[in-house]
């Protein structure tokens, strides 16, 4: 029996980016197409296989401490950006603002997709969710930068709508266009 159950929940790439060095901005550059390895996307500086730990996982680790990269892509929902958007009072947001490495449009309730499900697209690139991406102020400052008046807004307008954190399971390409289809763990919830 397999552990891993397509939906019939499909969606398509509507937007695709990579920083290049996050010393030097954290908005990603717009891409038509990414080549997703192992390691994440290629010309990724987010990528690698291990990251040093950072303050989402002080509970666990020191920070600096060696760890497996789950956060190889953030992934957001254009429905769910619209939302924060209108939230914010925008008309509209960049993806790069939020610094998102994809954009998918058609899968509802996007930010709260289990962990472990799984993005795969129609060429066979599969992206497994990490967990859901929490808001915080380093999209903020760039769209005080951009729209001002509005950053201190972005914080509790993404709040559960910031997307999903990802890794590569099955390296390929993926295109704006591809559509994207969801597969998700077959499990029940765990109840503590």
């Amino acid at each position: 029996m397999p552990a891993l159950n397509p939906t019939q929940t499909q969606g398509r790439i509507v937007w695709l980016g990579t920083v290049a060095s996050r010393d030097l901005a954290l908005a990603p550059a717009p891409r038509e197409a990414l080549r997703l390895t192992f390691a994440g996307p290629e010309g990724e500086d987010n990528g690698g296989l291990v990251r040093p730990s950072c303050s989402r996982v002080t509970a666990q680790y020191p920070l600096g401490t060696e760890i497996r990269n789950t956060r190889q892509l953030s992934i957001l929902s254009a429905e769910e950006v619209a939302e924060i958007a209108a939230a914010m009072d925008l008309d509209a947001l960049d993806p790069a603002w939020l610094g998102a490495t994809m954009v998918v449009s058609g899968i509802p309730d996007f930010t709260h997709l289990p962990p472990s499900s799984r993005l795969q697209v129609e060429g066979g690139a599969t992206i497994v969710v990490d967990m859901a991406n929490r808001p915080c102020t380093l999209p903020a400052r760039v769209i005080e930068g951009e729209r001002p008046g509005h950053g201190r807004a972005f914080k509790a307008a993404a709040q559960g709508r910031r997307g999903v954190t990802a890794w590569v399971e099955r390296e390929g390409f993926v295109r704006l266009g591809d559509a994207i289809r969801l597969h998700v763990p077959d499990q029940r919830a765990w109840r503590g």
